[in-house]
């Protein structure tokens, strides 16, 4: 799991709303990907989903959603907007890393910026374990990823790169896409990010 000292340090970022990746609406990855592709209307699990703004726009769009999250401000938050919206989500107070989503299978999982937080090779090969084990066969998983690309000592999330990802995540998923781009963002100059979709083997 993420050591105790790191979600100690996220849950007080929501407190203070130090939360730069809290731009108020859903990340433009996730929206391409689910239309473009598409993506049909599925059970669909969101990984650290703080706010719930994905979440939410995937309920929207007739997905059936739980979010999960370690912080309880931001899953008030999320429950918050979602009654905002007018849509019904599932948002659970859990540690993806060391406990089982209820609900599972999921046909679709969405993570922005959860993987990457994860420092060693076996943390990441973990959590891609734990993602494989919550989908149907064949089930997908897009994950929105911290680049190395990114200039050094600039601002911004964990930075990982295409070995990082390909070596956690092989054993256990066909990756269909890695592409370069950015995290959604209201910076003008948004952190540089991985788009990767895979498929459960």
């Amino acid at each position: 799991m993420i050591d105790s000292s790191k979600q100690e340090q996220y849950k007080e970022r929501y407190k203070t709303k130090a939360t730069p990746w809290d731009t108020g609406r859903p990340d433009f990855n996730l929206v391409e990907m689910v239309e473009k592709r598409p993506i049909e209307k599925c059970q669909a699990l969101e990984v650290g989903c703080g706010s719930g703004q994905n979440a939410i726009w995937l309920a929207q769009r007739g997905f059936l959603v739980t979010g999960v999250d370690v912080s309880e401000i931001a899953l008030q938050k999320a429950s918050e907007n979602a009654a905002k919206n007018n849509v019904t989500c599932t948002f659970l107070l859990l540690d993806f890393f060391e406990k089982d989503v209820p609900g599972l299978p999921f046909h679709f999982i969405f993570d922005r910026g959860c993987f990457h937080s994860y420092d060693s090779d076996a943390e990441r090969k973990k959590f891609a374990e734990r993602a494989a084990s919550h989908l149907v066969e064949a089930g997908l998983w897009f994950a929105i990823i911290g680049s190395t690309d990114e200039p050094p000592g600039a601002p911004g999330p964990p930075r990982r790169s295409a070995r990082d990802i390909v070596t956690a995540v092989e054993p256990f998923f066909e990756i269909l896409s890695l592409k370069s781009s950015h995290f959604e963002s209201n910076r003008p100059n948004p952190p540089k990010a991985w788009a990767c979709l895979m498929k459960k083997r």
